[in-house]
């Protein structure tokens, strides 16, 4: 066993889950699999090999390290091993680059959503449109994730419940907390608000220019975010070629500002005055 890489077990957190260390990296490391943790002992020795271990995970940050093993005391192994499978699609159909914080707040969620669903509590994405049409793949992967989680556990999951599950993948592929994804939704449904007020009507969610909208501000929060930077060459025209657009963009941005806390350029400012013009002199599609 010398030649082979091995843990060293630290202590069995539940018949499916040990806490060990990675002889090889020497980094404490979750092991999970059906009795993986029956009857293993502190010190004792378990091969990589094993064919009990199932899927391996390390949690470099020591406070979620704790919080793991205190969830495993609360929420149904069952959760868990759910959790961490609908983990392992994501990370093998979207980026293996995952936030360690999704092995938390999935199976916290999930736990969450099944009390709803089976004391009949509705489930209410006001974002559902825009999630399924701005992050297809995200979206697609959190719909099979909803397939397992029925099958498992013999329920029907709403498709509202896709739209947050939506929210919790790409929380943890974008490395944003989902407190914060939940904040930029809310700010692209306000920013749409504000605009189809100016605009003096509201623009049907199926129309292409819907589609544009919500794709250029998603992009423009995002840019606003990690503090981008793209040069407007028109910037000092439009102030005066679309004075109502720009004004649009103005009060667009201050929100955006305010929400965000970030500045947005008046080169930003420009671009989505440029956008609005093409929307609010052209009949919808």
């Amino acid at each position: 066993m010398s030649d082979e890489r091995r843990f060293e077990i630290i202590r069995a957190l539940s018949n499916n889950v040990v806490l060990a260390n990675d002889v090889l990296t020497n980094k404490e490391t979750i092991l999970m699999g059906k009795g993986v943790g029956f009857g293993a002992k502190p010190n004792g020795i378990l091969a990589a090999s094993d064919g009990r271990i199932e899927k391996t995970f390390t949690l470099e940050s020591q406070q979620h390290l704790s919080q793991y093993q205190m969830l495993l005391d609360q929420i149904d192994p069952e959760v868990i091993t759910v959790s961490e499978r609908i983990i392992s699609m994501v990370s093998a159909e979207l980026t293996p680059n995952l936030n360690e914080h999704i092995h938390l707040a999935l199976p916290s969620h999930i736990e969450y959503a099944l009390y709803r669903i089976r004391h009949d509590i509705a489930i209410e994405n006001p974002f559902l449109w825009e999630l399924q049409t701005l992050n297809p793949k995200e979206f697609e992967i959190a719909a099979r994730a909803a397939e397992l989680i029925a099958n498992s556990f013999g329920i029907e999951v709403p498709e509202d419940e896709i739209g947050f599950l939506t929210i919790h993948i790409q929380s943890a592929a974008a490395h944003v907390p989902v407190g914060n994804v939940v904040q930029y939704n809310h700010l692209l449904k306000d920013l749409v608000a504000l605009i189809e007020r100016r605009r003096g009507g509201p623009i049907p969610k199926e129309s292409v220019d819907y589609l544009r909208l919500i794709t250029h501000l998603r992009f423009a929060i995002e840019r606003i975010r990690q503090g981008e930077h793209s040069p407007n060459p028109f910037r000092d025209k439009l102030k005066d070629m679309v004075p109502h657009e720009y004004s649009v963009a103005r009060e667009a941005a201050d929100l955006m500002e305010n929400k965000l806390n970030k500045p947005v350029t008046d080169d930003e400012t420009a671009y989505i005055a440029m956008h609005l013009y093409r929307l609010f002199n052209k009949e919808l599609d």
